[in-house]
Formats: structure tokens, C-alpha cells, sequence
């Protein structure tokens, strides 16, 4: 005898039924909602960037809490870890340099436990790292995000390389977990402290994005000014816009799994 559905599942199976454009509709009116919801709740919607970084933390800790109970970090690219490593020291600089503040401590803990990540993965678990599923080549995106940052970065008082350095941590930073959604897309079946964490890669760009868009509705426009001239303003928020988009899909499976009652992600061709 089959039990009673649960609305989230009838909903759920409705969105499910849709064609792709009322998909697209339901999304954008979700995330209108979810921007909406979040700006009468907080009201200092620079807490909205704190707490990205520290559930981007949470998602290392997810990782740690992975790698030491289980003694494996299959599933995992080392690739997507080193960029991540590569941009937070990047920004951790300029922030030294530029900014001291809280977000120089938050940066400083994912950091460090990035690297011990990158650690695990390449010394004592070795043997089940999957390097043949982890197979993007990384200066695709680094080449890219450096010739980019060295053409448009921030026009402010700062000395030069600072700057640069500044739009190189921002750019890499956007397309920083490809590797990762790659390694999925190769293996297909995702397991579940590896799906968490990814998902919590995605809640925390989601909160960045929403902290510089309600930013920018907060100061009428007047922070586009204050981050410097010329194409710098409309690439930060671009740059997040993109970090979303591309954790998107991967969200959407996520909940869909979490909804369906299951605790191994498939992921179905072309997501990434």
C-alpha cells in the first residue's frame, strides 16, 4: 500500500512535469522571492558575505569530516582544491594588504584547512583519488582569469598589482569548482558528503550574489561608482552571477535527490 505523498514531493513532481521555459519562470521567481525574503530579514546585508564565507567553511568542514572517516576522498578533484587554494591566497593577500578585517580570518581558516585538504588528497589518501575522472585542465581557467584580470580590474588608489591581483582572486574564484563538477559528471554517482559539500559551494555563492545585488538596490546604484570606473563594476557582479549559474544544475539535482529520498546523487548527462 502506497503511502501518502508529502507536498514537497507532490510539488515537486508538478515542477518536474514542466516544460523547460516554466522551469526557467519558477527559478527566477524562486530566487526574486529568496532575494526579497533575505532583505527584510538582514538587515545589514554585509552579514549576507560573511555568512557565504562561512558556510563555504562549513563545506570544508564537510570535506575533513569525509576524508577522516571514511579514509578516501574518492569523488573529489584535487584540481577544483588547488584553484580554491590558489584564489583564497590571492585574496588573502589583498586583504592584508588592502582591507584587514574579518573576512582576513575567515579567509585565513579556509585556507589553512584547504591546503590540509590538498594534503590528505595528495600524500596519505593517494591511492583513492580518481585521477583519471579528474581531468580538466586547470589553465583553461587560469590563463584565462589572469589575461582577464590584467585587462580589467578595479580602478582604485591601490598600487597597480594589487589591483590585478584583486580581479585574479574574483575571476578564478567564479569558475574555481569546474574540476569538481567535472570529476561528477565523469563518475555519474555522486556520494553524499561530496554532494553536501558542493551544495554548500552553491548556498554560499547564492548568499554573495544576493549580498552584492541587494547592495547595489541598497545605495541606488552608488556602490557601482565606489568599486571604480569603466567594465570592473559590472565583472564583480557578473563574476557572481557566474559562480551561481554554474552550481546551479548541480542544486537543482541536489534538492530533487534530498526531496526523492535519496542519499546517493546520479546525475544525469550533460549537467556539466
Amino acid at each position: 500500500m502506497r503511502g501518502s505523498k508529502t507536498p514537497i514531493h507532490t510539488v515537486a513532481t508538478w515542477v518536474k512535469r514542466q516544460p523547460f521555459k516554466i522551469k526557467m519562470f519558477l527559478a527566477g521567481v524562486s530566487c526574486l522571492a529568496t532575494l526579497v525574503f533575505l532583505k527584510i530579514i538582514v538587515h545589514d546585508h554585509d552579514n549576507l558575505f560573511v555568512a557565504a564565507e562561512a558556510v563555504h567553511a562549513l563545506g570544508i568542514c564537510i570535506l575533513i569530516y569525509k576524508l577522516m572517516k571514511e579514509n578516501s576522498c574518492a569523488g573529489l578533484s584535487l584540481k577544483s582544491q588547488e584553484l580554491t587554494a590558489l584564489f583564497l591566497a590571492v585574496r588573502l593577500y589583498c586583504s592584508v594588504v588592502m582591507e584587514y578585517d574579518i573576512h582576513t580570518l575567515l579567509d585565513s581558516a579556509t585556507l589553512g584547512t584547504t591546503l590540509w585538504v590538498i594534503y590528505m588528497m595528495r600524500f596519505k589518501l593517494k591511492s583513492t583519488y580518481m585521477e583519471d575522472k579528474d581531468n580538466f585542465a586547470i589553465y583553461y581557467v587560469v590563463v584565462p582569469c589572469a589575461v582577464l584580470a590584467l585587462v580589467v580590474h578595479p580602478s582604485t588608489s591601490h598600487y597597480i598589482l594589487n589591483r590585478v591581483f584583486w580581479a585574479f582572486c574574483v575571476y578564478l574564484e567564479a569558475v574555481s569548482v569546474l574540476p569538481q563538477l567535472r570529476a561528477m559528471q565523469n563518475t555519474k554517482i555522486v556520494e553524499p558528503f561530496t554532494a553536501h559539500y558542493v551544495f554548500a559551494l552553491g548556498v554560499a555563492r547564492f548568499l554573495s550574489c544576493a549580498h552584492w545585488i541587494l547592495q547595489v538596490v541598497d545605495t541606488r546604484g552608488r556602490l557601482l561608482t565606489a568599486l571604480g570606473y569603466g567594465l570592473w563594476p559590472s565583472m564583480v557582479l557578473l563574476s557572481e552571477a557566474v559562480q551561481t549559474f554554474i552550481l546551479a544544475d548541480f542544486c537543482y539535482y541536489y534538492v530533487k535527490s534530498l526531496v526523492g529520498g535519496q542519499l546517493v546523487l546520479r546525475l544525469p548527462a550533460g549537467v556539466v
